[in-house]
């Protein structure tokens, strides 16, 4: 089967490596989600990661308390750092060759962040794990996925999260709740779904790049993403 994307770019939360947990990282679920990785990059798909670092610090939870927002905003991509890390032994595991890139040098476990050589490990067939999301405090690591996703020239971001796409209100307290197929990024933002924050969807809405939005927790959903077929919600223009 013919793959419908090249070149993707994975978003996932750092939430997705908890498992069942309340907190940190659970090694059998990275190692599934490595699996998963290496059965799409197995089609020849270029393949880009962007991880959050919620699973083990919140940026925006500890501004709340009072801790000053940039500080906080750096110690949660010091935490995607460590996610990242956590991603790449387990792709390595599963035989895929991946490289750690920062946008906060730290050159002893990750290279710096440059574009053309990023791109280039794509097109050797290595998975790229962008980390420590855009190298700026009030800057999600959704957007971090966004403009990773220009910057390499991706087909499509897919979204891995707890549902499977896109709902009028969140399904796991609302039952009543119905599923978009396909959404425009505009009613995204003015309905204000939970999809990725605003200034994510409104780079994606500019540069007309596709948002799949599918559910992480289910086996083969990715490589059924990026075959084309109908899994989860799509947000187009």
């Amino acid at each position: 089967m013919s793959a419908r994307y090249g070149r993707v770019l994975l978003k996932l939360s750092g939430e997705a490596l908890m498992g069942e947990q309340q907190f940190g990282i659970d090694p059998a679920v990275t190692t599934q989600i490595a699996k998963e990785i290496a059965e799409i990059q197995g089609l020849g798909i270029q393949t880009a990661i962007v991880i959050g670092g919620g699973n083990l610090f919140r940026g925006l939870a500890a501004s709340a308390k009072g801790m000053d927002r940039a500080t906080a905003d750096y110690m949660g991509m010091l935490a995607t750092v460590i996610n990242g890390l956590a991603l790449q032994d387990a792709l390595e595991h599963a035989g895929v060759p991946t490289r750690v890139v920062t946008a906060i040098e730290m050159r002893a476990v990750a290279e710096p962040f440059i574009r053309r050589r990023a791109i280039r490990h794509m097109e050797k067939g290595r998975v790229v794990l962008f980390a420590a999301g855009t190298g700026n405090p009030y800057f999600t690591t959704d957007t971090a996925a966004a403009l990773r996703a220009m910057e390499m020239k991706a087909d499509v971001i897919l979204k891995g999260t707890k549902v499977d796409g896109i709902y009028t209100a969140d399904p796991m307290i609302h039952k009543d709740a119905t599923k978009f197929e396909s959404i425009s990024y505009i009613k995204v933002l003015e309905q204000g779904l939970k999809v990725m924050d605003a200034t994510a969807i409104s780079l994606c809405m500019d540069n007309k790049l596709p948002i799949v939005v599918f559910n992480l927790r289910t086996p083969g959903n990715m490589r059924r993403a990026v075959l084309g077929e109908t899994v989860g919600t799509t947000v187009t223009a």
